[in-house]
């Protein structure tokens, strides 16, 4: 286990004062780079002197030279270590380990961990890993408390139920730095008894709070952060953005999200000063994207290039995070600081050339995941037959509720035939089954219709499914989901593609169906298949008809209807439809 320095060492501050003086040597000389002062604003030449993990000395060019190690940084310019203010490494199909490694390279060095994920389909085993991952990490890790597991209680099954029991005895544990996401946004608004009870244990530990405030504006915003919630990455537009700025949310603009960054660039230059209450985060990166774009600095690179003024940019990831987070010693080159430095070869690609993290260079070994081996027995199901991928009604007629749009779902209606007692699917829907995986393998799907999600001539089956991660299929009859979705539970969870009737792509995920203990680049490449193998099933319509709406589609938390392991949800307006069928017998 490598630890962090403890920077108020009485030896190591004695060494850095004596440094600083000149009285010493430093333990690392960076010379020759122009510091990125995310204070002033100002891109400047200076030296930087490290002892241990402790920036000792800020200074003049050319000033100093004893150091037994000399970095040479002419022409590369300094800026503090990146902070991806919110994200869950799950989203990458990869253990944190192998995240790890991937993202500090590029100048990430602190994370901030939702594990919400693992907590879903782990419960408290999920935390511990999330823990012990971050204890044993070289990237700086701090996990959050996950707040909603299920984000829907009531509208969905997880494998595991974290009420306000459990939840406070998890926010006092050292390595915790607040309670996550707290995305039931109804049940905060209404104060409803678990949630009150899991807002004020969240409070009694003087932990941030984050949030979830999707679409929330007006009363319901108010009422939302009045509860205690400080947060948000749900940010959807140029002026929910500055209505959420003008109430004091810290703000996590997200590069999962990039058909809005040039919206939100052009707002932010327009301010007279970055607000110290923004900050970027990755949110849910997909393998193939973290391998070619990596995580928050791909955020720098898109707003940059959206015409955000570079040290603006970097100052959002960085020092603005560590003023939410309440870490003093990061987020800032300066004397007295914690050596988190980042070596870039400019503000505009972000190519990071040398990366240090308490004053040393990373290691870039190979990394090797510890997973507990109860995480590799997650998706209990017997195998399906066709006939549960569809829906009865006594016939000729039945009027059916169907879920309209991609992402931002609506209520709708159809007409439909009923044959021999299944419901003929409307005309250009998509069916959607859900499979609660964890209370045995005798567990039946739960069917509905979708609209707006294109012509499919396939099926599509995943156990990364937001945030209840059950067995989710999605396709144009019940024979070809059927396939989807026993290709999975033989491979224990991921994600499967099937067309005209066969697998054409396939994405083992072993460890709680979520990620795998591969290399990155074959997660990536396999992960890659089957987004592409996605194309021949179905036509994408961006920005809201994607292939990332996919694993989205069951997110009840959101406003609108789901469909849920327990049927159609939606508790915002506070209804669950365990069939469709609204009426039958019609003639």
């Amino acid at each position: 286990m490598k630890k962090t320095f403890d920077l108020d060492d009485p030896t190591l501050r004695d060494c850095a004062v004596s440094a600083a003086r000149g009285d010493r040597p430093f333990d690392v000389l960076i010379t020759g780079a122009r510091i990125a002062d995310v204070l002033t604003g100002e891109l400047r030449a200076a030296d930087i002197g490290i002892c241990g993990a402790l920036i000792a000395s800020v200074h003049a060019p050319g000033t100093r030279n004893e150091a037994p190690v000399i970095y040479d940084a002419t022409g590369l310019i300094a800026t503090p270590g990146l902070i991806d203010s919110h994200m869950h490494v799950e989203s990458s199909m990869v253990t944190p380990e192998i995240y790890a490694a991937a993202i500090l390279p590029r100048g990430v060095t602190t994370i901030v961990w939702d594990p919400h994920e693992f907590g879903n389909v782990a419960g408290i085993a999920g935390m511990d890993y999330a823990l012990k991952a971050a204890e044993r990490s070289d990237l700086r890790i701090l996990p959050l408390v996950p707040s909603c597991v299920p984000s829907a209680p009531g509208y969905e099954t997880t494998g595991a139920d974290f009420t306000a029991e459990i939840i406070g005895p998890l926010m006092e544990r050292p390595g915790i730095a607040g309670l996550a996401e707290v995305m039931d946004m109804v049940a905060v608004t209404n104060r409803t008894p678990r949630m009150r009870a899991i807002l004020d244990v969240a409070s009694q530990s003087r932990k941030m709070i984050c949030g979830h405030a999707r679409s929330l504006s007006g009363s319901q915003l108010q009422a939302y952060i009045t509860s205690g919630v400080t947060s948000d990455h749900e940010v959807t537009s140029a002026n929910d953005l500055l209505e959420k700025l003008r109430t004091g949310l810290t703000l996590e603009l997200r590069s999962s999200h990039p058909y809005l960054l040039k919206d939100f660039a052009e707002t932010l230059q327009a301010l007279a000063q970055m607000p110290a209450t923004v900050t970027f985060c990755s949110d849910d990166v997909f393998p193939d994207d973290l391998l070619a774009t990596g995580g928050v600095d791909n955020m720098l690179r898109l707003m940059v290039g959206h015409g955000l003024d570079p040290l603006r940019a970097v100052q959002a990831a960085t020092l603005n995070p560590t003023i939410r987070l309440g870490r003093s010693d990061i987020g800032l080159i300066g004397p007295g600081k914690r050596a988190d430095i980042v070596l870039f070869e400019d503000l505009i690609d972000f190519k990071a050339v040398h990366v240090f993290r308490n004053g040393k260079p990373i290691d870039k070994e190979a990394a090797t995941s510890q997973v507990p081996s109860a995480f590799l027995k997650t998706v209990d199901l017997s195998p399906i037959d066709p006939s549960s991928f569809t829906v009865k009604a006594q016939g000729p007629h039945a009027r059916v509720a169907v879920i309209a749009k991609p992402r931002f779902t609506k209520w709708d209606e159809a007409i439909v035939n009923v044959l021999d007692g299944v419901v003929v699917p409307p005309s250009n829907s998509t069916m959607i089954a859900v499979i609660n995986r964890f209370s045995g393998s005798d567990a039946n799907p739960t069917v509905g219709f979708l609209s707006g999600w294109g012509d499919w001539d396939g099926a599509f089956a995943t156990t990364i499914s937001h945030d209840s991660h059950n067995l989710t299929v999605f396709g144009s009859d019940a024979d070809q989901m059927a396939i989807a979705a026993n290709a999975l539970i033989a491979a224990g969870g991921g994600m499967a593609v099937v067309h005209q009737y066969r697998v054409i792509a396939i994405l083992p995920l072993p460890v709680a169906g979520l990620v795998s203990t591969a290399p990155l680049v074959e997660v990536a490449a396999d992960f890659a298949t089957v987004r592409g193998a996605m194309d021949q099933v179905v036509t994408w319509q961006p920005p809201y008809l994607t292939f990332k709406a996919l694993v989205g589609a069951t997110l009840a938390c959101n406003p609108g209807p789901h469909q849920t392991d327990l049927g159609i949800a939606d508790p915002h307006s506070g209804k669950l439809l365990r069939s469709p069928v609204l009426e039958d017998g019609l003639n």
